[in-house]
C-alpha cells in the first residue's frame, strides 16, 4: 500500500491524462462551433456587414506568421482547373439553392448531405467534392466517369440517377436522388445475415443493375454492401460509380488495381487483365455475406485475406439451399473464363435455379413486395442512416456561393485572429 505524505504531490497518471484531454477537447470542441456559428451567422447578415465595427473585424489583415501565412486559403483553381461537368451542367445553380440539412456520407474527397432545395422544398443527396483533393491525387478521370454513368442511369429503377451539377471555383456538386432506406451493410450489421429470400430479392435486383451497367458497356468494379442502398420501400440503389470503367466491349478487358479489399476477385489481384466478370464474383461475394455474416475469404489479416481468395477453396456451410450453394460456386469460381457469367453475362445469372421464383419484368416494374420495409416516416427520418454521419455538423462552407468568396475568406481570417480565444479550423477542413 502506498501511502502520500503532504508534501507529496498527486500523480497525473495515464488514465487521469486521457480524461484531461477528452475534457478540454470537447470544451475546444464546443468554444470552436460556438465561434464559428457566430461568425458565419455575422457574415451572412447584410445589416450587420454594413456596421463599421463589424466589417474592422471581417477584413482584419492576415497574420504574417509564415506558419499561418500558409493556413490562409489558397487562390481558386485556375482556368485549366475547372472541370468540365458536360451535360449535366446546371450553369445557374448554387449552392444557396438549397438548405444543407445533415452529413449523410462521407467519402475520400467529400461529404454527401441531406438537402432542401429553397425553391421547391424537394429533398436531395448532394455530393460535395474538393476539386484540390481530386487534383492532388489525379482522379479527375474516375470523377468523370462517375458523372458520365450517372447520367446513363435514368432509365434504370436500381441505379441512383443524377438530377445536376453544378460547380464553384473550389467543390463540385452533384445533385442526386434522395435514399433514405438505409445501406444494406448496416441493415446487414444489425441483423448478422438475411433468410434466402430476402437475399435472393436483393441479389437478383442488384444482378438487374449490373446487367444493365454491362449492357452499356460499363463495369461497376465495387460492389460492396455499402454502396447498395435501399430506398423507402425497401428496394435496392446502386450507388457511387466513382470505380465505374466505361467502353468494356463484351470481350474487353481492363487492367487497374482498384476495389475494395474484401470483393477482390483474384485476377485483379494478380494484376491480370479482367472484364466485366468481376462484376458477377463480387456479387458472389456480396450473397455469400447476406447469407453467411461475413465476406467469402475474410480475415482480420489482409495480407492472410488475399492470399485467400488466391488460393483457399470456397466453404459452404450446409445451412443454405442446394440452388444457393450451386450459384455462390459459379459466382465465385476463381478462373474468370469459367465462372458464371463469363459467356452470356447477365443471361447466365437470370436463368439460375437460384433465381427461378423471380419474375424477371415485375422484378424491374417493381411489382414485387421487398421483403423488408424500413418504415421510414418521410424525408427527414434518418434512423437508418449511421449517426457517425449524422452526428457532424454540417460544414459552413458547404453553401457558400461563388459571389460569397470574398466573405468566406474574411470568415476563415477572422477565425484564425480569434486562435487565442478558441480552436477554429479552416471550414474547408470538415470536407
Amino acid at each position: 500500500m502506498t501511502i502520500k505524505t503532504e508534501t507529496e504531490k498527486p500523480v497525473l497518471t495515464y488514465s487521469k491524462c486521457r480524461g484531461l484531454v477528452a475534457l478540454v477537447t470537447a470544451f475546444m470542441k464546443q468554444r470552436r462551433m460556438g465561434l464559428n456559428d457566430f461568425i458565419q451567422r455575422l457574415a451572412t447578415n447584410s445589416y450587420a456587414c454594413k456596421h463599421p465595427e463589424v466589417q474592422s473585424i471581417l477584413n482584419l489583415s492576415p497574420p504574417q506568421d509564415a506558419e499561418l501565412m500558409n493556413a490562409n486559403p489558397s487562390p481558386p483553381p485556375s482556368p485549366s482547373q475547372q472541370i468540365n461537368l458536360g451535360p449535366s451542367s446546371n450553369p445557374s445553380a448554387k449552392p444557396s439553392d438549397f438548405h444543407f440539412l445533415k452529413v449523410i456520407g462521407k467519402g475520400s474527397f467529400g461529404k454527401v448531405l441531406l438537402a432542401r432545395h429553397r425553391a421547391d422544398d424537394q429533398f436531395y443527396a448532394v455530393k460535395v467534392l474538393q476539386k484540390k483533393a481530386i487534383l492532388k491525387k489525379k482522379e479527375e478521370k474516375h470523377i468523370m466517369s462517375e458523372r458520365n454513368v450517372l447520367l446513363k442511369n435514368v432509365k434504370h429503377p436500381f441505379l441512383v440517377g443524377l438530377h445536376y451539377s453544378f460547380q464553384t471555383a473550389d467543390k463540385l456538386y452533384f445533385i442526386l436522388d434522395y435514399i433514405n432506406g438505409g445501406e444494406l451493410f448496416y441493415h446487414l450489421q444489425r441483423e448478422r445475415c438475411f433468410l434466402e429470400p430476402r437475399a435472393r430479392f436483393y441479389a437478383a435486383e442488384i444482378a438487374s443493375a449490373l446487367g444493365y451497367l454491362h449492357s452499356l458497356n460499363i463495369v461497376y468494379r465495387d460492389l460492396k454492401p455499402e454502396n447498395i442502398l435501399l430506398d423507402s420501400q425497401g428496394h435496392i440503389i446502386l450507388t457511387d460509380f466513382g470505380l465505374c470503367k466505361e467502353n468494356i466491349e463484351p470481350n474487353g478487358t481492363t487492367s487497374t488495381f482498384c476495389g475494395t479489399p474484401e470483393y477482390l476477385a483474384p485476377e485483379v489481384l494478380h494484376k491480370q487483365p479482367y472484364d466485366r466478370t468481376v462484376d458477377w464474383w463480387c456479387l458472389g461475394a456480396v450473397l455469400y455475406e447476406m447469407l453467411y455474416g461475413l465476406p467469402p475469404f475474410y480475415s482480420r489479416n489482409t495480407a492472410e485475406m488475399y492470399d485467400n481468395i488466391l488460393n483457399k477453396p470456397l466453404q459452404l456451410k450446409p445451412n443454405i439451399s442446394n440452388a444457393a450453394r450451386h450459384l455462390l460456386e459459379g459466382l465465385l469460381q476463381k478462373d474468370r473464363t469459367k465462372r458464371l457469367g463469363c459467356t452470356e453475362d447477365f443471361i447466365e445469372i437470370k436463368n439460375h435455379i437460384f433465381f427461378s421464383p423471380i419474375n424477371w419484368d415485375d422484378l424491374n416494374a417493381k411489382k414485387i413486395t421487398p421483403p423488408f420495409n424500413p418504415n421510414v416516416t418521410g424525408p427527414n427520418d434518418l434512423r437508418h442512416f449511421d449517426p457517425e454521419f449524422t452526428d457532424e455538423p454540417v460544414p459552413s462552407s458547404i453553401g457558400c456561393s461563388p459571389d460569397s468568396a470574398l466573405v468566406t475568406a474574411s470568415i476563415k481570417e477572422a477565425a484564425e485572429a480569434f486562435v487565442g480565444f478558441s480552436y477554429a479550423p479552416s471550414m474547408d477542413s470538415y470536407l
